[in-house]
Formats: structure tokens, sequence, C-alpha cells
């Protein structure tokens, strides 16, 4: 045990290290796809091409089948791509196999827009349905009558024409609405809001205009997130780049989460971080990146890792933020992220700042059995339900939550781990013991002694699936389709792995008498 740990640490401590390369996302199929039909040119693409077809299910469509929501925009973009390169091995095969798939899909859009849609549905698939029409008219594709109104509203506020300043969130999905080059402008990184397929629409603008000088940003940018997904494929891009904000904030608060933020073996490397992120945060509040809008989200977490390492950061950079009793994540959001608000109140908190009605609103955005599964920016509940027991504790020991405990210990599988999809995964289990760890705390003893047996069978779980530096392959996270962050992801995993570690190491001493 002590060599693994010690194997965990320095593996942790590489990865902090390595956060100043723009952050570490994986391959995108909406991103790609789209980047290779902006792209145009078949020759010199072929691999990506590949990488593209070698993605599509076994029912014709791309994405998980346990999150079908986030299905239709890969799998339009993806069919509209290989439409064009049919004269490819397997895109024609794979072009009728999505076509059938839509066909058969139900249409979630039909009468109302979800709350965990993906980012930009309202400007992308009614873009993508649009032009699948006009190469497809007579398939009866879904039509997400919907998100109809929501894009025309969104047109009509740009319509004036005018150049959006460089990190507007629009930016983000210009792909969907942008005809000029003349509404946006590439950001210091080369970037169209931090967006592959942003800057591939806007690149093709550049080539259609002949100017060399943006085309040649554009290609930079494009470049760098393709090394950002560590697929080793030119073309394939990931959903989001960079992403020098969230990355390391993310995974600090994690490290926090499983009671590492303090280990001395990671001491500098973490140093490093805090500075930057001290040196980075203005009145303004903090963005996913550092050339994008600022946002509740990560200025909220940022806040905390700046309090837990003994900084005093100011919580007017929130403020901006807050409307009502509610934290936004953007201004003009569709709809209020429970992940924000968790995060905003677990600032205030550690800011010992009021909070009430920011709890009162995570309090109350619980499922029926106590749990928080209502999020807009992660598909699995165990991630919002971690992190709201721990913002909900803090500053209170004595906190305890009968409901969640017995939600979170009855959603355990009978293999150990947990997982909202029909299979567990590493980065779910170690949530749910981030969240075992806070409310083990203030547990009686019989409770503890269940709590100790759950993660007992996630540590066989977790040892049985461990492997040195390997990186995460299941996308949760919500953006344009369901994406993963890697070395966020891959912190959670390893920071879950040693908890679960010196628990059970710290259980085995209680049972035989000794100090834990």
């Amino acid at each position: 045990m002590n060599a693994l740990s010690e194997q965990i640490l320095s593996e942790l401590r590489h990865l902090l290290s390595e956060m100043s390369d723009g952050g570490s996302v994986g391959p995108s199929v909406y991103d790609t796809a789209r980047a290779l039909q902006f792209h145009g040119n078949v020759t010199g693409r072929q691999d990506a091409y590949a990488w593209l077809i070698a993605q599509q299910q076994a029912d014709g469509g791309w994405g998980s089948a346990d999150f079908p929501l986030f299905r239709h925009a890969p799998t339009w973009a993806a069919l509209l791509a290989l439409q064009r390169a049919e004269p490819l091995p397997d895109a024609a095969d794979a072009v009728q196999a999505a076509t059938r798939f839509l066909e058969r899909q139900p249409d979630p859009y039909a009468h109302a827009v979800p709350e965990d849609a993906p980012i930009g549905a309202e400007l992308i698939l009614p873009q993508l349905c649009g032009e699948a029409a006009s190469l497809l008219g007579s398939v009866a594709f879904p039509r997400h009558p919907a998100l109809l109104p929501l894009r025309q509203a969104c047109l009509v506020k740009l319509g004036a024409g005018a150049t959006l300043p460089s990190g507007h969130p629009l930016l983000h999905s210009w792909e969907a609405w942008g005809t000029s080059l003349t509404t946006a402008c590439p950001d210091e990184d080369g970037s169209i809001g931090i967006s592959p397929a942003a800057t591939a629409a806007w690149r093709a603008h550049a080539v259609a205009q002949g100017s060399r000088p943006q085309v040649g940003c554009a290609d930079a940018y494009l470049q760098a997130a393709s090394r950002a997904t560590r697929s080793c494929i030119e073309g394939v891009v990931p959903s989001v780049w960079p992403i020098n904000v969230f990355e390391p904030c993310w995974s600090l608060y994690t490290l926090h989460l499983a009671g590492l933020f303090a280990h001395p073996a990671l001491a500098e490397a973490m140093r490093v971080i805090v500075a930057q992120l001290d040196a980075r945060l203005g009145v303004r509040g903090l963005g996913p990146a550092l050339h994008f809008a600022a946002d509740a989200d990560d200025t909220a977490v940022a806040l905390c890792v700046l309090r837990l390492a003994g900084r005093d950061p100011a919580v007017d950079a929130l403020r901006h933020f807050e409307i009502g009793e509610l934290f936004v994540t953007f201004p003009g959001e569709r709809n209020a992220s429970v992940s924000t608000n968790i995060h905003a109140l677990h600032a205030l908190r550690l800011l010992e700042k009021p909070d009430a009605g920011t709890g009162a609103y995570v309090e109350a955005n619980r499922n029926p059995h106590g749990l928080w599964d209502n999020e807009k920016w992660h598909v699995s509940w165990l991630y919002p339900t971690a992190h709201a027991v721990a913002a909900l504790a803090q500053g209170k020991p004595q906190w305890r939550d009968e409901r969640a405990l017995a939600a979170l210990l009855q959603a355990q599988r009978d293999d150990g781990g947990w997982g909202a999809g029909r299979a567990c995964t590493f980065e779910e289990t170690a949530y749910a013991l981030f969240a075992l760890h806070v409310m083990d705390g203030s547990e009686e003893p019989t409770e503890r002694r269940r709590i100790a047996q759950a993660v007992g069978r996630a540590l066989e779980w977790m040892l049985a699936r461990y492997a040195a530096h390997a990186l995460p392959q299941t996308p949760l996270w919500i953006g344009k389709e369901l994406y993963c962050p890697i070395r966020v992801v891959r912190v959670a995993e390893l920071a879950g792995l040693w908890l679960a570690l010196h628990w059970g190491r710290r259980v085995l001493a209680e049972g035989a008498g000794a100090p834990p």
C-alpha cells in the first residue's frame, strides 16, 4: 500500500506540474466532424476521418447510448462530414447507418428544451438540421421545433452585425451562426471562443477571403488543440481548448475533497498553481480559460482554492453573477446551474459571507432521494452530489444528511463501484468516496461501519482497475456533446483511490484497537 500511495502522489505531482500547456481534453466527435467539414479537403485528413468512423456506435449513432440527449449534435455533425467523404473506406456505410439512427430517434426537443440540454443546442441543432435537410430533404429526421424560437431570438440579438468582444460566450458556438469574419476576432491563442469547431468555421471564411495571416493564426490554434487530445491524429480536436483556468482550479478543488490539499508531497506544484490563480483573479472573476469570459462557476472554485491555500480573496468577483438569491454561470443563460450555486455556496462559507439564499437553493434542488441530479455541466448525479455535500458541511462539523447517505450507499453497485450509466466509472466512484468521507465524520458508529464496508468494496473495485498513468476515456462532462477533461478526471480518479487506500488503513487500525 505504501508503494502504491507513493506512486499515486508521484503521478498527481506530475499532472499538476503539466498544467501550464493549456490543458488536456479528450477528442470530440462533434468538433472533429465540423472541423473536417469546414476544412473541405479530404486529402491529408484520412486518419481523422477513419477515427471519426471508428467512433460510430453499433446502432449507427455517435455518443453513449446511456445518455441519448447528447447524441444528436455529434451524430448530425459526423453524418454531414462523412457525406462529403463517401469515397473513403466505410464512409458510405457509416452515412447510411447514421441516417437510419436519426430516423428512429425520438426528438427530445419536440415540445420543450430539457434543463440539461447541451451547450449551444438552440443554435447548433437547428443549424445542423437545416444543413442535413438540404442534402437529404426527404428523410424523416427529428426537427427540434422547440429550439427554433430560441435560435431566432438569439439571431435577432446578434443581427446588428457588430463584432462580439473576444471571449464572449456566444463565440463558443460561432460555427452555428457566424456568417462574416467581422463578427468575431481571434483571441490571443488564435481561437474563436476557445472552440475548435468555431475556429475551423472562422478559418474557412478567412480562406475564402484570402486572409493569410488570419488563416495561419487559426491553423496554429487548431494544431495545438489537436495535440491536447493525446490522440496523435492530425485533425482530431477536442470540444473546448484551452482550459488553463478550469483544469488547475478543479484539480486543486478535488484534492481538497480527498483530504490531499495540504499534503507535503504536492506542496510545491500546488504553490505554483495557487500563485498563478491569485495573480489572474481580477475584479471581474475568471472563466475556463484566460482569454474567455468570466463566469460564476470558475470564479467560485478559484475563490475556494485560494481560500483553502490561505489567501484572502475578495468575494466581489463572485457578486457580479448574483441575481436575487441565485448565481448565474454566465449572464443571460437559459437556466441556472445547480453546481455553479453549489460552488458559490462553498466559496461563501469558506469566506464566511452570508449564504442563506444560496444554501436554500442548493437544499431545494434535490431529487426525492435527497441527491442532486439536475445538473447542466456534468451528466452524472455523483458529481454535484459530492460537491454539494462538501459545501453544505463546510463550517458545520455536526452536519448530517441521512437521506443522502442512505441513497448514496444504496446506489453502490454489486461490484463495488458507482455510475450513472450502465457501467461504473473510476471518476464517479471517486465522487462517491468524497461525499462519504465528509459524511463519515459526523455519523454514529453503526453508520460508520456501513460506510467503511462500502469504502472497502470500492477500494477493491478501484484496485482491480487501476493502471499507472492511464488516460481516462469516459466522457461525462457536458459541452456541445459529452467530453472528458483528461487531467481533471485523472486527478479525481487518483485522489479517490488515495482516499480509499488511507481510509482502509485507518479502519483496519481502528479495528485493531490502534489510534486512528
